[in-house]
């Protein structure tokens, strides 16, 4: 088990580093800035496309929620916002090269799945008829199995998806109740029977810091789904944001368990997993050893963009629709507006709706390169970011704040190791990758950004 004081030294507010620079550095950002993005993106290193399509809808939304959700609204409302998502893939496509291709679509949320079946298909057709795709392109949809019959499932299958990320959280009810999550609808093992007939892929989510939930409560739920033997399970660590997320206060009222706790809960859950012969993937991610993300991860190519761990196959430019999607693009990001009503308001007009944004500098690109794959692969060395991205390896440590008595500290607490050019994660100290990364990171000096805290 970890040492308290470590834990109590580096449990300190850091970003979740999902992109470089975190989104809370979002600034005011236009249309035409986000076309202009968009039509360079064309002429990128890697220039595969990646769809995002946000759902914010949900039939019920939980306490702990740090998503861009949404009570369900009026059919007529859902069916206009599907008709405007439908308008935005045009308008954006309009502006892609023709011959690049499709390695990716994501589904998030809110929940997807309140969606109907159909809609969700004429999404899936659209797209896939606008581009070609790369052999075996992922197509993904967060699913939440409180609402789902063995029907929909089905019908899910025919959409063309063959992942599904099913968002169980905790098999204990006393905890969803708490949570205000609606528990699985069907036994797991019948939702299994139905994907596996498919050939499709499973992730099984969890979340680990909730009211109720103990050390030994959180192991019996992991031990639970290591027997149903998903290709992928998650453990994400429940932050605590309720300065942005008001509903969490909730659970603020409900108690918390603390660090000490919640480290306990993510080292039992990777104890099981090891067992059960998954190996760990990043900060929350197991996997099989034939998983293409592990073997990514062995070659210490693995690559992370906002819909998760992908590979060189299959990562992309990431286009996003919807509310609040986040366009993830080689020299910029890009973020729709909030407000469905907005929203559908703009698209009808014939327009856009990007609010935020950000264009990366050409110091911050080398930056991301170095934060990418410390987050993703728990190791960098300035000489290989240098010679891939054909620039020095100085021109990417000067573009670093690199404090060496920072370094220093960290090694000699059996956090990283360092020669100056090669940084490590140590495996034990693993959950503390975004402190390291916050040590490196430029934006973070003197920064007044709130974060929440790594374990």
């Amino acid at each position: 088990m970890m040492d308290q004081k470590l834990i109590d030294k580096y449990n300190v507010p850091v970003p979740r580093y999902t992109s470089y620079p975190p989104a809370n550095f979002f600034t005011t950002f236009t249309n035409k800035q986000y076309l202009e993005a968009v039509e360079e993106s064309n002429d990128a290193r890697n220039n595969h496309i990646s769809f995002y399509i946000h759902m914010p809808f949900c039939r019920r939304l939980c306490h702990y929620c740090g998503c861009n959700s949404y009570p369900m609204k009026r059919p007529e409302v859902v069916n206009a916002y599907i008709d405007c998502l439908h308008q935005e893939i045009d308008r954006v496509a309009a502006h892609l090269r023709k011959d690049r291709k499709i390695s990716q679509i994501h589904y998030g949320g809110g929940s997807p799945t309140a969606i109907p079946a159909a809609q969700l298909k004429e999404l899936n057709d659209h797209m896939l008829s606008l581009f070609p795709t790369i052999e075996h392109p992922e197509i993904a949809i967060e699913a939440h199995p409180g609402f789902l019959t063995s029907a929909d499932w089905q019908a899910l299958v025919d959409c063309h998806f063959n992942r599904f990320s099913i968002g169980v959280q905790d098999f204990d009810e006393k905890v969803l109740k708490a949570v205000n999550r609606q528990p699985s609808q069907l036994p797991m093992e019948e939702i299994f029977k139905i994907l596996r007939k498919a050939g499709a892929t499973i992730n099984m989510d969890f979340l680990f810091g909730l009211p109720y939930q103990t050390p030994d409560s959180f192991q019996r739920a992991i031990e639970k789904a290591s027997d149903l033997h998903p290709d992928r399970l998650v453990t994400f660590s429940y932050g605590h944001v309720p300065w942005v997320f008001k509903r969490q206060q909730i659970l603020e009222k409900l108690g918390l368990p603390n660090a000490e706790d919640k480290n306990e809960m993510f080292q039992r859950a990777a104890t099981v997993m090891e067992r059960a012969g998954y190996y760990q993937l990043g900060l929350d991610h197991f996997v099989l050893p034939e998983d293409e993300l592990y073997i990514a991860r062995q070659q210490k190519i693995l690559h992370r963009n906002f819909q998760g761990y992908c590979t060189l196959r299959t990562t992309g430019q990431v286009y996003a629709f919807g509310v609040t999607g986040i366009s993830q693009l080689d020299g910029a990001y890009a973020q729709n507006g909030k407000d469905i009503e907005e929203y559908i308001q703009n698209i009808q007009a014939g327009d856009l709706c990007i609010r935020k944004g950000y264009a990366l500098s050409h110091a911050q690109r080398l930056v991301r390169e170095v934060i990418e794959s410390l987050m993703c692969n728990y190791h960098f060395s300035f000489r290989a970011i240098a010679d891939h991205l054909r620039v020095t390896s100085q021109e990417v440590k000067d573009a670093c704040h690199l404090d060496p008595n920072i370094l220093q500290d960290m090694q000699d607490d059996g956090i990283i190791t360092w020669d100056g050019d090669t940084l490590s994660m140590t495996d034990e100290r693993s959950p503390f990758v975004r402190n390291v990364a916050a040590s490196l990171d430029p934006l973070m000096v003197n920064t007044d950004r709130k974060f929440s805290k790594p374990i």
